[in-house]
Protein backbone atom coordinates (compact mmCIF):
# COMPACT_ATOMS: atom_id res chain seq x y z
CA UNK A 1 0.00 0.00 0.00
CA UNK A 2 1.88 2.20 1.54
CA UNK A 3 1.28 -3.07 -4.07
CA UNK A 4 1.36 -1.73 -28.46
CA UNK A 5 3.83 -4.46 -27.08
CA UNK A 6 6.88 -5.29 -28.08
CA UNK A 7 8.64 -8.22 -26.88
CA UNK A 8 12.35 -7.40 -25.86
CA UNK A 9 15.25 -9.45 -27.59
CA UNK A 10 16.76 -9.46 -23.99
CA UNK A 11 14.44 -12.33 -22.83
CA UNK A 12 16.14 -14.78 -24.91
CA UNK A 13 18.03 -17.22 -22.09
CA UNK A 14 21.47 -16.06 -20.97
CA UNK A 15 22.31 -19.01 -18.11
CA UNK A 16 20.01 -21.82 -18.86
CA UNK A 17 17.03 -23.13 -20.77
CA UNK A 18 14.02 -24.54 -18.68
CA UNK A 19 12.27 -25.11 -21.69
CA UNK A 20 12.62 -29.39 -20.68
CA UNK A 21 10.97 -28.62 -17.08
CA UNK A 22 7.87 -26.13 -18.36
CA UNK A 23 6.08 -28.67 -21.09
CA UNK A 24 2.86 -29.01 -19.73
CA UNK A 25 3.26 -26.40 -16.90
CA UNK A 26 3.28 -28.86 -13.53
CA UNK A 27 5.68 -27.99 -10.39
CA UNK A 28 8.48 -29.81 -10.26
CA UNK A 29 9.24 -30.96 -6.41
CA UNK A 30 12.78 -30.34 -5.57
CA UNK A 31 16.59 -29.85 -6.34
CA UNK A 32 18.62 -33.50 -6.34
CA UNK A 33 21.04 -34.13 -3.89
CA UNK A 34 23.79 -33.15 -7.07
CA UNK A 35 21.99 -29.66 -7.47
CA UNK A 36 21.93 -28.87 -4.32
CA UNK A 37 25.61 -29.96 -3.13
CA UNK A 38 26.48 -26.84 -5.74
CA UNK A 39 24.84 -24.45 -2.78
CA UNK A 40 28.06 -22.48 -1.43
CA UNK A 41 30.22 -23.62 -4.27
CA UNK A 42 29.18 -22.86 -7.90
CA UNK A 43 25.98 -20.93 -6.91
CA UNK A 44 25.84 -18.56 -3.71
CA UNK A 45 24.20 -20.42 -0.67
CA UNK A 46 20.98 -19.26 -2.22
CA UNK A 47 20.62 -20.22 -5.74
CA UNK A 48 22.24 -16.89 -7.41
CA UNK A 49 25.65 -17.83 -9.43
CA UNK A 50 28.48 -16.99 -7.65
CA UNK A 51 30.88 -16.27 -10.52
CA UNK A 52 30.92 -13.24 -12.52
CA UNK A 53 29.48 -12.45 -15.07
CA UNK A 54 31.59 -13.24 -18.75
CA UNK A 55 32.43 -9.81 -19.72
CA UNK A 56 32.77 -8.66 -16.14
CA UNK A 57 29.82 -6.01 -15.32
CA UNK A 58 28.21 -8.18 -13.25
CA UNK A 59 31.33 -9.28 -10.45
CA UNK A 60 31.54 -12.48 -8.25
CA UNK A 61 29.62 -12.61 -4.95
CA UNK A 62 31.72 -12.60 -2.13
CA UNK A 63 29.30 -12.71 0.58
CA UNK A 64 27.82 -9.08 0.45
CA UNK A 65 27.89 -6.38 2.96
CA UNK A 66 28.29 -8.41 6.09
CA UNK A 67 29.90 -5.44 7.87
CA UNK A 68 27.82 -2.42 9.51
CA UNK A 69 29.65 0.77 7.78
CA UNK A 70 30.67 3.10 10.78
CA UNK A 71 27.47 5.74 11.69
CA UNK A 72 25.16 2.61 9.41
CA UNK A 73 21.02 3.76 10.12
CA UNK A 74 18.34 3.21 7.20
CA UNK A 75 18.10 6.35 5.63
CA UNK A 76 21.13 8.11 6.78
CA UNK A 77 24.60 6.45 4.72
CA UNK A 78 25.02 5.56 1.04
CA UNK A 79 27.75 3.18 1.33
CA UNK A 80 28.79 3.79 -2.83
CA UNK A 81 27.51 7.50 -2.53
CA UNK A 82 31.31 8.06 -4.40
CA UNK A 83 30.29 5.61 -7.53
CA UNK A 84 29.71 7.78 -10.58
CA UNK A 85 27.10 6.38 -13.99
CA UNK A 86 29.23 4.65 -15.92
CA UNK A 87 26.52 5.52 -19.08
CA UNK A 88 23.01 6.62 -19.40
CA UNK A 89 20.64 4.76 -21.48
CA UNK A 90 17.78 7.16 -22.98
CA UNK A 91 15.26 7.63 -25.88
CA UNK A 92 18.68 8.47 -28.14
CA UNK A 93 20.41 5.27 -27.73
CA UNK A 94 17.77 2.73 -26.02
CA UNK A 95 18.23 0.30 -28.83
CA UNK A 96 21.25 -0.53 -28.14
CA UNK A 97 20.62 -1.92 -24.53
CA UNK A 98 17.31 -3.27 -25.14
CA UNK A 99 18.84 -7.24 -24.74
CA UNK A 100 18.79 -5.77 -21.30
CA UNK A 101 15.87 -4.10 -20.49
CA UNK A 102 12.42 -5.06 -19.98
CA UNK A 103 9.22 -4.42 -22.30
CA UNK A 104 8.29 -2.19 -19.75
CA UNK A 105 11.40 -0.06 -19.05
CA UNK A 106 12.06 0.20 -23.01
CA UNK A 107 7.98 1.60 -23.37
CA UNK A 108 8.70 3.91 -20.20
CA UNK A 109 12.17 5.83 -21.82
CA UNK A 110 10.38 6.02 -25.67
CA UNK A 111 7.29 7.21 -23.83
CA UNK A 112 8.26 10.10 -21.60
CA UNK A 113 10.65 12.90 -22.73
CA UNK A 114 13.78 12.99 -20.52
CA UNK A 115 13.14 9.52 -19.14
CA UNK A 116 16.96 7.76 -18.90
CA UNK A 117 18.35 5.13 -16.42
CA UNK A 118 21.81 5.94 -15.15
CA UNK A 119 23.41 2.92 -14.97
CA UNK A 120 26.06 2.14 -11.92
CA UNK A 121 28.67 0.13 -10.95
CA UNK A 122 27.64 -3.01 -10.28
CA UNK A 123 27.50 -4.26 -6.56
CA UNK A 124 26.18 -7.84 -4.95
CA UNK A 125 25.58 -6.69 -1.66
CA UNK A 126 22.85 -8.91 -0.86
CA UNK A 127 24.11 -10.90 2.82
CA UNK A 128 23.30 -14.22 3.21
CA UNK A 129 23.07 -14.90 7.23
CA UNK A 130 24.68 -18.81 8.31
CA UNK A 131 21.39 -20.19 9.57
CA UNK A 132 19.35 -18.75 6.37
CA UNK A 133 22.14 -20.44 4.31
CA UNK A 134 21.52 -23.87 6.47
CA UNK A 135 17.72 -23.63 5.93
CA UNK A 136 18.14 -23.13 2.28
CA UNK A 137 19.86 -26.29 1.80
CA UNK A 138 17.68 -28.30 3.70
CA UNK A 139 15.00 -26.90 1.74
CA UNK A 140 16.21 -27.63 -1.56
CA UNK A 141 16.12 -31.50 -1.66
CA UNK A 142 12.61 -31.49 0.57
CA UNK A 143 10.37 -28.66 -0.23
CA UNK A 144 7.40 -28.67 -2.46
CA UNK A 145 4.49 -27.70 -4.29
CA UNK A 146 1.14 -28.96 -3.65
CA UNK A 147 -0.78 -30.82 -6.66
CA UNK A 148 -2.61 -27.62 -7.25
CA UNK A 149 1.06 -26.46 -8.77
CA UNK A 150 0.79 -23.07 -6.80
CA UNK A 151 0.60 -24.20 -2.58
CA UNK A 152 3.70 -24.83 -0.66
CA UNK A 153 2.90 -28.00 0.77
CA UNK A 154 6.42 -28.59 2.64
CA UNK A 155 8.82 -26.16 3.74
CA UNK A 156 11.28 -26.03 6.36
CA UNK A 157 11.66 -22.55 8.05
CA UNK A 158 13.80 -19.88 7.48
CA UNK A 159 15.83 -19.88 4.00
CA UNK A 160 14.81 -20.01 -0.01
CA UNK A 161 12.39 -22.86 -0.61
CA UNK A 162 13.56 -23.55 -4.14
CA UNK A 163 17.57 -22.16 -4.54
CA UNK A 164 16.68 -24.63 -7.62
CA UNK A 165 14.27 -23.48 -9.34
CA UNK A 166 12.31 -25.80 -11.85
CA UNK A 167 9.07 -23.80 -12.15
CA UNK A 168 7.81 -20.16 -12.45
CA UNK A 169 5.66 -20.81 -8.89
CA UNK A 170 8.85 -22.39 -6.94
CA UNK A 171 10.39 -18.58 -8.03
CA UNK A 172 7.60 -16.55 -6.80
CA UNK A 173 7.82 -18.45 -3.69
CA UNK A 174 11.05 -17.90 -3.16
CA UNK A 175 10.12 -13.89 -3.77
CA UNK A 176 7.57 -14.43 -0.92
CA UNK A 177 9.77 -15.90 1.71
CA UNK A 178 13.00 -14.86 0.86
CA UNK A 179 14.42 -13.88 4.27
CA UNK A 180 14.10 -10.29 4.98
CA UNK A 181 14.24 -9.98 8.95
CA UNK A 182 11.42 -11.21 11.21
CA UNK A 183 9.92 -7.63 10.79
CA UNK A 184 9.68 -3.91 10.50
CA UNK A 185 7.76 -0.66 11.16
CA UNK A 186 8.25 2.22 9.43
CA UNK A 187 6.15 5.54 8.58
CA UNK A 188 5.66 5.61 4.90
CA UNK A 189 4.01 7.83 2.37
CA UNK A 190 2.04 6.81 -0.82
CA UNK A 191 2.34 9.30 -3.19
CA UNK A 192 0.42 10.40 -6.22
CA UNK A 193 2.11 13.17 -8.24
CA UNK A 194 -0.30 15.68 -10.39
CA UNK A 195 0.96 17.35 -13.91
CA UNK A 196 1.17 20.64 -11.86
CA UNK A 197 4.20 19.14 -9.75
CA UNK A 198 1.70 19.11 -6.58
CA UNK A 199 0.70 15.54 -5.19
CA UNK A 200 -1.55 13.66 -3.03
CA UNK A 201 0.35 11.96 -0.05
CA UNK A 202 -0.90 9.36 1.87
CA UNK A 203 1.43 8.82 4.94
CA UNK A 204 0.65 5.95 6.77
CA UNK A 205 2.38 3.47 9.60
CA UNK A 206 3.12 0.42 8.36
CA UNK A 207 4.09 -2.80 10.39
CA UNK A 208 5.26 -5.82 9.16
CA UNK A 209 5.92 -9.45 10.26
CA UNK A 210 7.21 -12.39 8.85
CA UNK A 211 7.10 -15.63 10.91
CA UNK A 212 8.93 -18.16 8.74
CA UNK A 213 12.53 -15.47 9.33
CA UNK A 214 12.23 -16.77 12.83
CA UNK A 215 15.62 -19.07 13.12
CA UNK A 216 13.58 -21.20 15.47
CA UNK A 217 10.68 -22.10 12.81
CA UNK A 218 11.17 -25.44 11.55
CA UNK A 219 7.80 -25.36 9.52
CA UNK A 220 4.76 -24.09 8.22
CA UNK A 221 2.80 -25.97 11.68
CA UNK A 222 5.19 -23.16 13.82
CA UNK A 223 3.45 -20.72 12.55
CA UNK A 224 0.09 -21.36 11.86
CA UNK A 225 0.79 -21.43 7.61
CA UNK A 226 1.01 -18.01 7.92
CA UNK A 227 3.10 -15.94 5.44
CA UNK A 228 3.06 -12.55 6.52
CA UNK A 229 1.26 -9.95 8.54
CA UNK A 230 0.52 -6.26 7.41
CA UNK A 231 -0.72 -4.08 9.54
CA UNK A 232 -1.36 0.00 8.19
CA UNK A 233 -2.57 3.16 10.58
CA UNK A 234 -3.59 5.62 7.40
CA UNK A 235 -2.68 8.97 8.98
CA UNK A 236 -3.03 11.57 5.74
CA UNK A 237 -4.98 12.58 3.58
CA UNK A 238 -7.87 14.11 6.94
CA UNK A 239 -10.47 12.27 4.84
CA UNK A 240 -8.77 8.64 5.64
CA UNK A 241 -7.37 9.08 8.41
CA UNK A 242 -7.98 6.79 11.25
CA UNK A 243 -8.90 3.84 8.81
CA UNK A 244 -6.93 0.69 9.48
CA UNK A 245 -6.17 -2.44 7.15
CA UNK A 246 -4.97 -5.88 8.41
CA UNK A 247 -4.08 -8.62 5.97
CA UNK A 248 -3.00 -12.37 7.01
CA UNK A 249 -1.42 -13.52 4.22
CA UNK A 250 -0.91 -17.86 3.95
CA UNK A 251 1.04 -20.35 2.09
CA UNK A 252 -1.64 -23.03 1.43
CA UNK A 253 -4.74 -20.40 0.79
CA UNK A 254 -6.12 -16.61 -0.09
CA UNK A 255 -5.10 -14.08 2.20
CA UNK A 256 -7.61 -12.74 5.18
CA UNK A 257 -7.79 -9.34 5.41
CA UNK A 258 -10.15 -6.60 7.61
CA UNK A 259 -10.36 -2.65 7.53
CA UNK A 260 -10.95 -0.44 10.73
CA UNK A 261 -14.04 2.69 9.80
CA UNK A 262 -13.08 5.15 12.45
CA UNK A 263 -16.56 6.89 11.62
CA UNK A 264 -18.28 3.24 12.24
CA UNK A 265 -15.60 2.11 15.18
CA UNK A 266 -15.86 -1.21 13.86
CA UNK A 267 -13.83 -3.73 12.07
CA UNK A 268 -15.39 -5.34 8.92
CA UNK A 269 -13.71 -8.43 7.10
CA UNK A 270 -13.10 -7.26 3.05
CA UNK A 271 -13.31 -10.81 1.19
CA UNK A 272 -12.82 -8.04 -1.62
CA UNK A 273 -9.43 -6.34 -0.26
CA UNK A 274 -7.30 -8.86 -2.91
CA UNK A 275 -6.54 -9.15 -6.72
CA UNK A 276 -7.10 -6.66 -8.70
CA UNK A 277 -9.39 -4.53 -6.47
CA UNK A 278 -8.56 -0.73 -6.46
CA UNK A 279 -6.86 0.64 -3.17
CA UNK A 280 -9.11 3.44 -2.06
CA UNK A 281 -7.38 7.09 -2.88
CA UNK A 282 -5.64 6.47 -5.84
CA UNK A 283 -7.99 6.95 -8.67
CA UNK A 284 -7.83 3.04 -9.66
CA UNK A 285 -3.58 3.24 -10.55
CA UNK A 286 -3.21 0.82 -7.68
CA UNK A 287 -4.48 -2.75 -7.18
CA UNK A 288 -4.12 -4.96 -3.75
CA UNK A 289 -2.22 -7.18 -5.28
CA UNK A 290 0.46 -4.80 -6.32
CA UNK A 291 1.43 -3.96 -2.55
CA UNK A 292 5.10 -4.55 -2.00
CA UNK A 293 5.46 -5.10 -6.22
CA UNK A 294 2.84 -8.67 -5.40
CA UNK A 295 0.80 -9.40 -2.31
CA UNK A 296 -1.91 -12.56 -2.26
CA UNK A 297 -2.34 -15.79 -3.41
CA UNK A 298 -0.82 -17.50 -6.34
CA UNK A 299 -3.88 -19.14 -7.47
CA UNK A 300 -5.01 -16.72 -10.37
CA UNK A 301 -1.87 -17.68 -12.62
CA UNK A 302 -0.32 -20.14 -14.54
CA UNK A 303 3.42 -19.43 -14.00
CA UNK A 304 6.12 -20.25 -16.92
CA UNK A 305 9.58 -20.25 -15.74
CA UNK A 306 11.55 -18.04 -18.74
CA UNK A 307 14.94 -18.34 -17.73
CA UNK A 308 17.78 -16.06 -16.68
CA UNK A 309 18.87 -12.99 -18.19
CA UNK A 310 21.41 -10.18 -17.40
CA UNK A 311 19.08 -7.01 -17.00
CA UNK A 312 19.77 -2.92 -15.60
CA UNK A 313 17.70 -2.57 -12.66
CA UNK A 314 17.56 -0.88 -9.63
CA UNK A 315 19.61 -1.65 -7.06
CA UNK A 316 21.40 -0.22 -3.97
CA UNK A 317 19.07 2.66 -4.10
CA UNK A 318 20.24 4.80 -0.78
CA UNK A 319 18.89 7.69 -2.14
CA UNK A 320 15.46 6.88 -2.27
CA UNK A 321 15.74 6.27 1.85
CA UNK A 322 17.74 9.36 2.21
CA UNK A 323 16.65 11.30 5.13
CA UNK A 324 17.51 14.37 3.80
CA UNK A 325 15.32 14.48 0.69
CA UNK A 326 12.06 16.07 0.40
CA UNK A 327 9.02 14.57 -1.70
CA UNK A 328 8.63 18.01 -3.31
CA UNK A 329 12.22 17.49 -4.79
CA UNK A 330 12.12 13.69 -5.78
CA UNK A 331 8.80 14.04 -7.87
CA UNK A 332 8.60 14.86 -10.87
CA UNK A 333 5.28 15.14 -12.84
CA UNK A 334 5.83 12.37 -14.60
CA UNK A 335 7.99 10.22 -13.14
CA UNK A 336 10.74 9.88 -10.64
CA UNK A 337 13.78 12.60 -10.74
CA UNK A 338 16.06 10.76 -12.12
CA UNK A 339 18.84 11.82 -10.51
CA UNK A 340 17.48 9.40 -7.65
CA UNK A 341 17.32 6.18 -9.37
CA UNK A 342 20.84 3.90 -9.26
CA UNK A 343 20.53 1.24 -11.89
CA UNK A 344 23.24 -1.56 -11.79
CA UNK A 345 23.86 -4.64 -14.44
CA UNK A 346 22.55 -8.18 -12.27
CA UNK A 347 21.81 -11.25 -13.37
CA UNK A 348 17.52 -11.72 -12.96
CA UNK A 349 15.02 -14.87 -13.00
CA UNK A 350 12.33 -14.45 -15.71
CA UNK A 351 8.48 -15.56 -14.44
CA UNK A 352 5.91 -14.69 -17.14
CA UNK A 353 2.50 -15.35 -15.18
CA UNK A 354 -0.77 -15.59 -17.32
CA UNK A 355 -4.30 -15.50 -16.41
CA UNK A 356 -6.05 -19.25 -15.63
CA UNK A 357 -8.42 -20.67 -18.30
CA UNK A 358 -11.48 -20.12 -15.14
CA UNK A 359 -10.17 -17.10 -13.74
CA UNK A 360 -9.80 -13.21 -14.38
CA UNK A 361 -7.89 -10.55 -13.18
CA UNK A 362 -7.48 -7.26 -15.00
CA UNK A 363 -3.97 -8.26 -15.88
CA UNK A 364 -3.86 -10.83 -18.12
CA UNK A 365 -0.72 -11.29 -18.40
CA UNK A 366 2.44 -10.06 -15.68
CA UNK A 367 6.25 -10.65 -16.49
CA UNK A 368 8.12 -10.92 -13.40
CA UNK A 369 12.16 -9.96 -12.57
CA UNK A 370 13.31 -11.00 -9.69
CA UNK A 371 17.31 -10.41 -8.76
CA UNK A 372 19.20 -13.66 -8.55
CA UNK A 373 20.71 -12.37 -4.81
CA UNK A 374 18.14 -11.77 -2.68
CA UNK A 375 14.85 -13.20 -4.71
CA UNK A 376 13.34 -9.58 -4.69
CA UNK A 377 11.30 -8.42 -7.12
CA UNK A 378 12.70 -5.36 -8.70
CA UNK A 379 10.47 -5.11 -12.40
CA UNK A 380 7.07 -6.09 -13.68
CA UNK A 381 5.41 -5.61 -16.30
CA UNK A 382 1.62 -5.93 -16.65
CA UNK A 383 -0.15 -6.23 -19.56
CA UNK A 384 -4.31 -5.97 -20.53
CA UNK A 385 -6.59 -8.52 -22.26
CA UNK A 386 -5.40 -7.31 -25.34
CA UNK A 387 -2.39 -8.34 -25.15
CA UNK A 388 -1.47 -4.46 -24.76
CA UNK A 389 1.37 -3.16 -22.25
CA UNK A 390 -0.49 -1.45 -19.70
CA UNK A 391 1.55 -0.70 -16.46
CA UNK A 392 5.09 -1.16 -15.41
CA UNK A 393 6.13 -1.58 -11.37
CA UNK A 394 9.45 -0.95 -10.62
CA UNK A 395 10.84 -2.11 -7.18
CA UNK A 396 14.24 -0.82 -5.63
CA UNK A 397 16.77 -2.64 -2.96
CA UNK A 398 19.26 -1.94 -0.62
CA UNK A 399 21.70 -3.59 1.43
CA UNK A 400 20.61 -3.87 5.34
CA UNK A 401 24.16 -5.01 7.27
CA UNK A 402 21.86 -4.74 10.53
CA UNK A 403 19.82 -7.31 9.43
CA UNK A 404 21.88 -9.09 6.96
CA UNK A 405 19.99 -9.23 4.18
CA UNK A 406 18.47 -7.11 1.14
CA UNK A 407 15.31 -4.80 1.89
CA UNK A 408 13.13 -4.50 -1.32
CA UNK A 409 10.89 -1.37 0.03
CA UNK A 410 9.92 1.75 -2.41
CA UNK A 411 7.76 1.02 -5.37
CA UNK A 412 7.12 3.24 -8.49
CA UNK A 413 3.76 2.00 -10.55
CA UNK A 414 3.54 3.63 -13.89
CA UNK A 415 0.26 3.71 -16.10
CA UNK A 416 1.28 4.09 -19.63
CA UNK A 417 -2.65 4.71 -20.16
CA UNK A 418 -3.53 7.02 -17.51
CA UNK A 419 0.06 8.81 -18.27
CA UNK A 420 0.26 8.98 -13.94
CA UNK A 421 1.49 7.42 -11.46
CA UNK A 422 1.93 6.32 -7.75
CA UNK A 423 4.86 5.81 -5.78
CA UNK A 424 4.64 3.79 -2.54
CA UNK A 425 6.46 2.85 0.40
CA UNK A 426 8.63 6.10 0.45
CA UNK A 427 10.37 6.48 3.80
CA UNK A 428 12.40 9.35 3.42
CA UNK A 429 10.49 11.70 5.40
CA UNK A 430 9.06 9.41 7.72
CA UNK A 431 10.21 9.60 11.21
CA UNK A 432 10.82 5.99 11.56
CA UNK A 433 12.16 3.46 9.57
CA UNK A 434 12.80 0.44 11.80
CA UNK A 435 13.95 -2.72 10.62
CA UNK A 436 14.55 -4.98 13.76
CA UNK A 437 11.27 -3.73 15.32
CA UNK A 438 10.18 -7.39 15.69
CA UNK A 439 13.27 -8.72 16.69
CA UNK A 440 13.98 -6.49 19.29
CA UNK A 441 10.04 -6.45 20.68
CA UNK A 442 8.84 -3.34 19.62
CA UNK A 443 6.39 -5.34 17.48
CA UNK A 444 5.06 -8.67 18.18
CA UNK A 445 2.55 -10.88 16.61
CA UNK A 446 0.01 -9.48 18.97
CA UNK A 447 0.06 -6.36 16.96
CA UNK A 448 -1.64 -8.09 14.14
CA UNK A 449 -5.28 -9.34 15.57
CA UNK A 450 -8.63 -7.52 14.97
CA UNK A 451 -8.96 -6.40 18.47
CA UNK A 452 -5.59 -4.38 18.57
CA UNK A 453 -6.30 -2.77 15.48
CA UNK A 454 -10.04 -1.11 16.84
CA UNK A 455 -7.49 -0.67 19.78
CA UNK A 456 -5.47 1.26 17.48
CA UNK A 457 -8.21 3.05 15.92
CA UNK A 458 -10.22 4.25 19.13
CA UNK A 459 -7.55 5.38 21.28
Amino acid sequence: MTTRTRRSPGLALVCMTVAAVLGNGAARAAATEAEAATLGKSLTPVGAEQAASKDGAIPAWTGGMTQVPAGWKPGHLDPFKDDKPQFSIDAGNVDKYADKLSAGQIALIKAYKGYRMDVYPSRRSCPVPDFVATQTKKNATAAKLGADGWQLEQVFGAGVPFPVPKSGAEVMWNYKLRYTGLGRRAQISALMPEKDGSYVENKQWAYEMYPFNDPKVTGPADVGGVESKLLYDVLTPPSRAGEGYLIHAYIDKPQDAWIYFPGQRRVRRSPTFAYDNPIAGFDNLYFVDQINMFTGALDRYDYKLVGKKEMYVSYNSYRLIDKKQKFKDMLGPEYVKRELMRYEPHRVWVVEATVKADKRHSFAKRVFHFDEDSWALLQVDMYDAKGNLWRVQEGSLWAAPDVGACMAYETQMYDLIARRYVVDNWTAEGEVLDLTAAKDGRITAGNFTQDEMRRRGER
